[in-house]
């Protein structure tokens, strides 16, 4: 058994989710792909994710879709939003819906690593 925290990445993006893993895996972190909300909800470890990173745009299921039917199961997993969308009035709503972030693509590694840092302990990551 892996001993290391498991992330889930959700994103419709092949390329996200061939590059994103990586650095995630550099950072010491098991991870999983999904290319879709409704792979994400089949998979059989799903309970054991400690931190999904969730593009907001996707075709069929949204990441806010997807937020909201983690929310109706009582599935506890932080979420930290990532969106190449120039349209960041969702935000508020997404944190406020538990989110611990959002972060517009292209972010930084410093940025991604401080938002996964901050839903793994519990606490909002800092600003900016």
């Amino acid at each position: 058994m892996d001993s290391r925290p498991l992330i889930s990445v959700v994103d419709d993006d092949e390329s996200v989710r061939e590059s994103l893993p990586d650095l995630l895996q550099e950072f010491g972190f098991a991870v999983a792909a999904f290319a879709s909300a409704e792979e994400f909800l089949a998979f059989d470890r799903l309970a054991e994710t400690r931190c999904l990173i969730l593009d907001v745009a996707m075709p069929g299921m949204s990441g806010p879709d997807l937020q909201r039917e983690l929310l109706q199961r009582r599935q506890q997993v932080p979420i930290v939003f990532i969106t190449a969308h120039a349209d960041q009035s969702v935000f508020p709503r997404l944190i406020e819906l538990g989110a611990v972030a959002c972060l517009r693509k292209p972010f930084s590694d410093t940025q991604l690593r401080e938002a996964v840092d901050a839903a793994l302990d519990g606490r909002p990551p800092k600003e900016g």
